[in-house]
């Protein structure tokens, strides 16, 4: 099959290749690139995570979102939850981020779930078959890139955290760039998947060593919130940009909506790439973004008709085929909780405390995020598929993506490399790479700005593939995580 695939590995892409070669569509291979980043990105997802995937069919120009993103935990338990570790996570000397961790602040996972019931739902080849290069992966070993070391050092203190989660992340000195690193446990985990399916974990004895260890370390998931998860379907937001249009994952979630608005904010903004006009406009529509998520929002994305109303650490994957079908998904386990199911090489998320996130407290109840897996449709067919890693630098690391795409007409690798801004409160920051008489002309204009001396995933990790007017393919990881883009012809 006629494809492209785009990845925050080159193991990850590399494996969704060789489905497609194998004449898999765009779901299967996004499915089995999945399961390679559980063991090639093991810091950023797998199966104690949650995430999102957009299926867009090329057939009947529907888009449908599959939500399988973390929920409330507590149904049936009894008693509270054990505080929360807080946790210091530096990017460089100047510019960290606080993440809370431990048992109590896992949610209810949903990624291997939602997996299935995509492939359920569209993949074409057999389940056990887009497992198994994982299990083979994580039993042999893969070997730390730089910019996966990297993920390790800032990470080390959530990594090595507890006894489990130390033999599994490196003992007593954490894994720098060379090593290998072996998944034996989570190998075993992936092989009872592949066999059984998903209900593995929701309610066979996988899922039951997971209840035991949270329950055991003063967190809240329950065997029944296991059993009751279920993944839910939902409607793309959409809005138009450019005469073309861009889809993204919908309320309760926040990502895509605010990117959607972000895009309408920038919809006659001019400016060349990498000008201090075409910056602080992109600054400004983030301006918008903050502003919108105060007062009411949060609530507002559980009410349902916010994005009629205002339009009227995560991975991603990018994939397209073709039939002119795609699948974009983002994953994540946060920054991970710290805390390794015995025996099962399952790292839970940390989402309860992530101070990005919000919603209700009810058991059940499905979380807010930031993520946002999007396509940019040209006449119904896709143009752009992509999404990105960055916690709350995401949403604006994605719509940078479509404006340098779709608005400068920029090609995917080198959209995906120009440097990026990020609005925090008042102050810009402005990636390395930008030419020193635009920043100045930035600062003319009266921003406070924090001036970066190289890129960093601080500004988001994207993944993303194109297709041209003629039809030809392209695709394109970010270096700033050693993502990686692989063509199928």
């Amino acid at each position: 099959m006629r494809g492209a695939i785009a990845a925050g590995h080159g193991l990850t892409a590399a494996a969704g290749a060789r489905v497609l070669e194998a004449g898999g569509n765009a779901v299967d291979a996004c499915v089995a690139a999945a399961f390679v980043s559980w063991v090639a990105e093991s810091p950023l997802t797998g199966p104690g995570g949650g995430g999102f995937m957009l299926v867009h069919s090329g057939a009947d120009c529907r888009s449908r979102l599959y939500d399988f993103f973390v929920a409330v935990p507590g149904a049936g338990a009894q008693g509270a939850a054990a505080p929360m570790e807080e946790i210091d996570v530096v990017f460089e000397a100047d510019s960290s981020q606080v993440f809370r961790i431990g048992a109590s602040s896992a949610a209810v996972p949903g990624t291997a779930l939602g997996l299935e019931t995509a492939h359920r739902a569209h993949g074409s080849l057999p389940w056990a078959e887009l497992v198994g290069p994982a299990v083979e992966l994580a039993r042999g070993g893969v070997e730390l890139t730089r910019p996966q070391a990297y993920l390790h050092a800032i990470l080390d203190l959530i990594l090595r955290h507890s006894p489990e989660s130390r033999e599994m992340y490196g003992g007593e000195g954490r894994l720098v760039a060379g090593d290998r690193l072996v998944l034996t446990d989570l190998a075993r985990t992936l092989e009872r998947i592949g066999k059984r399916g998903a209900k593995e974990l929701y309610g066979g004895e996988t899922g039951k060593a997971l209840v035991a260890h949270v329950k055991a370390n003063g967190g809240l998931i329950t065997r029944r919130d296991l059993s009751e998860y279920r993944v839910v379907r939902r409607r793309p937001v959409t809005a138009e940009y450019r005469g073309h249009e861009f889809r993204s994952n919908p309320p309760p979630s926040s990502g895509g909506v605010l990117i959607a608005y972000g895009l309408r904010a920038l919809e006659p903004r001019n400016g060349s790439p990498g000008s201090a006009e075409a910056m602080a406009a992109v600054a400004e529509a983030m301006r918008a973004q903050t502003e919108l998520r105060g007062g009411a929002f949060v609530s507002a994305l559980y009410r349902g008709g916010l994005a009629k109303r205002l339009l009227s650490g995560t991975t991603h994957i990018s994939v397209v085929d073709g039939n002119g079908d795609a699948a974009s998904l983002s994953s994540s386990l946060g920054s991970g909780s710290g805390v390794v199911v015995p025996g099962t090489g399952i790292h839970l998320n940390n989402m309860l405390g992530e101070y990005d996130l919000a919603g209700p407290s009810k058991a059940g109840s499905r979380l807010t995020s930031m993520m946002a897996p999007s396509v940019v449709l040209r006449e119904g067919q896709p143009r752009l598929v992509v999404g990105s890693a960055g916690s709350a630098r995401l949403r604006g690391a994605i719509m940078q993506i479509v404006v340098n795409v779709v608005g400068h007409g920029l090609g995917v690798e080198e959209a995906i490399e120009a440097p990026r801004v990020h609005l925090e409160e008042e102050v810009l920051h402005v990636e390395g790479g930008v030419e020193p008489g635009e920043v100045a002309r930035l600062e003319q204009m009266g921003w406070e700005l924090v001036k970066w001396r190289r890129r960093n995933l601080f500004f988001g990790g994207v993944a993303a593939v194109e297709v041209a007017e003629d039809g030809a393919l392209a695709a394109a990881g970010d270096p700033r995580r050693g993502g990686a883009g692989v063509v199928v012809e």
